[in-house]
């Protein structure tokens, strides 16, 4: 990147990350970066199968609110290593008896290892769908600018020479904000662009994003390290301008540059409402049958219980923000 901002001249953070995750050579997400244990980071399909099976409930749900069509499609966007996919087919929706599921993801390396079961690809298909969109920790990773203020204007933060941050164009906020000195808030286009294109594809059916989720007036009161992060390794990586290519860049979701119309839950009350307590109970008879035999059944169901302690935790995953768009419904 380096020899691009000679090139080229300084770039927009916007153009910063992009690099940093997806550049097709040198991007963290196109070489060794990844979810899972052997990865990078945890989310919630990586705990454990309960959590897509409390999905494959709520991809059930919009099924059946549809009237059962056969040709249901779930798109899950930004699948990575197909973790949750294999989770939701593990519980065997009635939804997908005869439906069919897309996974989405630009990284070649991860669709490789996709399971069969799935149809994997690069981008949203062209033709419209009758079915759901979901995206699991997916806007938080898109590209995003960063505005600053000095006390008398906004301004874009650009990364120039050995990736120093210095003073771009002066900028208007996507809503008014004093430009007190030291602000800074993300401006997440492209997050506004993907749900927009979410929702255009969709004739009938829902769209799901789950994230950590915030406020643009929020964020700008707060210092930058609350909602601008990065990880590798299971731990915090270093300051976002150093290190390009080798940490995952994330951001709190600023829900209110989204496209209007959404229902607005906490990922623990979303999974509460979706059947994670049935399931959790299911899980307690199952181990009192078989736990005498200590068979792979038994084991698995035994750990529902503490995968619901973390996917319900209000400290952590719980508090993630689920964001439900019902399309013509």
């Amino acid at each position: 990147m380096a020899a691009r901002i000679r090139a080229e001249g300084p770039l927009s953070f916007n153009q910063w990350v992009e690099a940093c995750l997806y550049d097709p050579q040198d991007g963290f997400y196109s070489s060794s970066g990844s979810a899972g244990r052997r990865g990078d980071f945890i989310t919630s399909p990586e705990v454990g199968p309960l959590f897509g099976a409390v999905l494959a409930n709520w991809i059930d749900n919009r099924w059946t609110d549809l009237g059962k069509p056969e040709n249901f499609v779930v798109l899950e966007a930004g699948a990575g290593p197909g973790t949750l996919a294999r989770s939701i087919f593990a519980a065997k929706p009635k939804s997908l008896t005869n439906g069919r599921y897309i996974a989405i993801e630009r990284s070649e390396a991860q669709r490789k290892i996709h399971p069969e079961e799935v149809e994997s690809v690069a981008d949203f298909p062209n033709d419209a769908i009758t079915g759901v969109v979901i995206a699991n920790e997916l806007l938080d990773n898109l590209p995003f600018h960063l505005y600053s203020a000095d006390g008398e204007k906004w301004y874009e933060t650009m990364i120039a020479g050995q990736f120093e941050e210095e003073k771009g164009r002066e900028v208007e906020p996507p809503m008014p904000l004093p430009p007190q000195s030291g602000s800074e808030i993300p401006v997440q286009i492209e997050a506004h662009k993907w749900v927009e294109q979410a929702i255009g594809i969709v004739n009938e059916g829902a769209i799901l994003v789950i994230d950590y989720c915030s406020t643009t007036p929020k964020m700008a009161t707060e210092p930058r390290e609350k909602w601008l992060r990065t990880y590798r390794k299971h731990q915090e990586g270093s300051i976002v301008t150093k290190h390009p290519g080798t940490q995952d860049i994330t951001v709190n979701v600023a829900v209110d540059q989204l496209p209007d119309g959404f229902n607005i839950n906490s990922q623990a009350d979303f999974l509460t409402s979706n059947g994670i307590k049935d399931l959790i109970e299911e899980g307690k008879e199952i181990w009192k049958k078989e736990s005498a035999t200590g068979g792979l059944e038994a084991i698995r169901a035994r750990s529902r219980i503490v995968e619901a302690e973390a996917l319900l935790d209000p400290n952590g995953l719980g508090s993630f923000s689920t964001l439900e768009w019902l399309i013509n419904q």
